[in-house]
């Protein structure tokens, strides 16, 4: 009787269910992960181009904007100008991942280690999946979020309600904390939200109160003084989102909970930003190990691994960066060749992997160096820890600078001692959202004086934001404060104004 696992293109149930469990057994007692229950479902195309429209996330709540990319995406789809993923997966306990039905059994196993497995063990265990998303509760928080916005549109109108959702979309980069939060409510708190949320009863939630509590805020009518007034309002403020949400002097409850809503997923999606090569290294490297250790056993094909393996060759291929298909750096080019690398430094060091890298240089254990690695870093730091003079050269990689005062470019480091240092540093940072991101807070809002909200935006390398796209997201925040506000640009150095708009009239 024939070991494999299936031996043609066409695939059962029955054989998904066996190929599920030989990749769990290398997964598991093999590689050592560590995975959230799995649940993986079968979708057609266009279900799973309602989940692209969708940013990957199920029960999502309606808006234009999703229905405007399903259609621009699905019309490409049918004219063979773009082709869709093999499957998506959702960061969830339990796990779960999307494949397409037009997959061969071949592809069903290997997205199977890739999501199921890769995917999974990352979303477990990174340390900005565990501190900043709830796996557990998302579900639960989706279908309140679609139902709650549903019941709005009902309430108070679709116009009123896509008003509210446009604006707090412009913001949502900006409705993130990046470096701490309040703690979570106990479930007893959480119900008595959730019972202020059903009730719409109050322009103030229970959410509100737990969150001044839990924050240290004190109200103190009588505080007029400048500094007394900003720290209360916890002033200067990162997350703009969170700040009109609690403070907006005209938002009512509902729209304050929507705001909430929008700043709570881009929140949850946050991690996910920030781990992109690592998070699909971490993926395509236990893939391909699986299904080489499946080759090894028996249990596929020549002909299914080698479909597996153009799909993989197809998905790590780096263009080179004269080729049409250039477009910057893959992740799963650079996530994976690293993850190798890690390999090779611990089983066959060279002289140099032990001088650039001497505590995991000879380590024979390198499926623990690797989960360490998955565990602890992002990939600013982990590009910055993990990358070697050996891949430097693979992907032939040196610094241009490019300086204003000068007429030519200059190719500032190349390969040797210094400038794999730098270059190591600046693709980190090419990384870093710190860097990608513009720096706005808010910096004060004189609720008892003229009610300007003003915002700063620190300008780094001159880099300064689009005056177009900078006056329609101040009209957003305009909606949302309800008076005037105002933005200053200042350098990051000096400190000096670069300039000054506002929205008053």
């Amino acid at each position: 009787m024939s070991d494999l696992l299936f031996d043609g293109p066409e695939w059962t149930f029955e054989l998904l269910g066996k190929a599920h469990d030989a990749i769990e057994d290398i997964a598991l007692n093999d590689l050592g992960l560590d995975v959230y229950p799995n649940q993986i479902e079968i979708i057609s195309s266009e279900q799973m181009l309602d989940a692209y429209s969708c940013v990957g996330l199920p029960l999502m709540y309606q808006h234009w904007s999703y229905g405007k990319r399903f259609a621009r995406d699905e019309a490409l789809y049918r004219t063979g100008r773009q082709g869709l993923a093999y499957e998506i997966v959702i960061n969830s306990n339990p796990c779960i991942s999307y494949n397409m039905e037009e997959n061969t059994m071949a592809m069903q196993t290997l997205v199977m280690a890739h999501a199921a497995f890769g995917h999974n063990h990352f979303f477990k265990n990174n340390y900005l999946f565990q501190q900043w998303t709830d796996a557990a509760g998302i579900h639960d928080y989706l279908a309140f979020a679609k139902n709650f916005i549903s019941n709005c549109e009902e309430k108070y109108g679709i116009d009123a309600v896509e008003q509210v959702l446009d604006a707090a979309h412009t913001l949502q980069t900006q409705g993130v904390f990046r470096y701490g939060r309040p703690p979570r409510p106990t479930a007893e708190e959480m119900q008595a939200m959730q019972r202020q949320r059903d009730g719409f009863v109050s322009q103030k939630s229970v959410l509100d109160l737990w969150t001044e509590n839990t924050l240290g805020r004190e109200e103190d009518p009588s505080a007029d003084d400048e500094v007394k007034r900003r720290g209360d309002m916890h002033l200067p403020q990162e997350n703009i989102l969170y700040f009109l949400e609690k403070h907006s002097p005209v938002l009512q409850s509902w729209e304050r909970e929507i705001l909430r809503i929008v700043r709570y997923l881009a929140q949850y999606l946050y991690p996910q930003k920030q781990t992109k090569v690592m998070n699909e290294g971490c993926a395509t490297f236990t893939h391909y190990y699986i299904i080489n250790q499946l080759l090894e056993k028996g249990l596929i094909t020549q002909g299914a691994y080698l479909e597996m393996m153009q799909s993989h060759t197809n998905v790590v291929l780096q263009p080179e960066y004269d080729d049409p298909r250039y477009s910057g750096m893959n992740p799963y080019a650079l996530g994976f060749a690293m993850m190798q690398d890690i390999q090779r430094i611990c089983e066959n060091p060279t002289d140099e992997d032990r001088e650039w890298f001497p505590d995991i240089a000879g380590d024979p254990d390198w499926k623990s160096v690797m989960k360490t690695a998955w565990a602890d870093y992002r990939d600013e730091s982990f590009i910055l820890q993990f990358l070697s003079p050996h891949l430097i050269r693979k992907f032939k990689f040196f610094m241009l600078a490019d300086e204003a005062k000068h007429p030519h470019l200059v190719v500032s480091n190349i390969h040797n001692r210094q400038g794999y240092r730098d270059i190591r540093s600046a693709l980190a940072q090419s990384y870093d959202l710190a860097y990608l991101e513009p720096d706005l807070q808010v910096q004060d809002a004189d609720l008892k004086g003229d009610r300007e909200l003003k915002l700063v935006h620190t300008v780094r390398n001159g880099i300064v934001l689009d005056p177009k796209n900078r006056d329609e997201v101040l009209k957003h925040v305009r909606r949302l404060w309800g008076y005037e506000v105002s933005l200053t640009a200042r350098d990051q150095k000096s400190g000096a104004r670069v300039s000054h708009t506002s929205t008053a009239a």
